[in-house]
């Protein structure tokens, strides 16, 4: 289990885009594609064949996820991730937690 997945909700700690918060668009191994943050400019070639229009195109490149720390709602701070296991009517069930103050992310 990743300690950050699609979705969440992420402030960037190092980097040119220090500060900014965004959601979690795709993670790529240990690299994350973040809403709105680490935006670039890129000269697109057109492409009929596949319908691809040239121009200069935005978008939104990978981040190391060690520059990246999920955004606790309760203090709407970064924050680090824990995972325990937490047994239930028998089946063991892996969840993640805030470290600053246990409580579970997503329940």
């Amino acid at each position: 289990m990743n300690k950050i997945i699609k979705g969440d909700r992420v402030v960037v700690i190092a980097g040119k885009d220090k500060g900014k918060q965004g959601q979690v668009v795709r993670v790529l191994g240990d690299k994350v594609v973040v809403e709105g943050v680490n935006v670039v400019k890129r000269h697109q070639k057109p492409n009929p064949m596949r319908g691809i229009e040239g121009g200069i195109i935005t978008k939104e490149m990978p981040l190391d996820i060690s520059n990246i720390a999920i955004l606790n709602p309760e203090t709407n701070k970064a924050d680090r991730v824990g995972i325990k296991l937490i047994e239930n009517e028998g089946k063991v069930k892996r969840v993640r937690f805030f470290k600053s103050n246990g409580s579970i992310i997503g329940a």
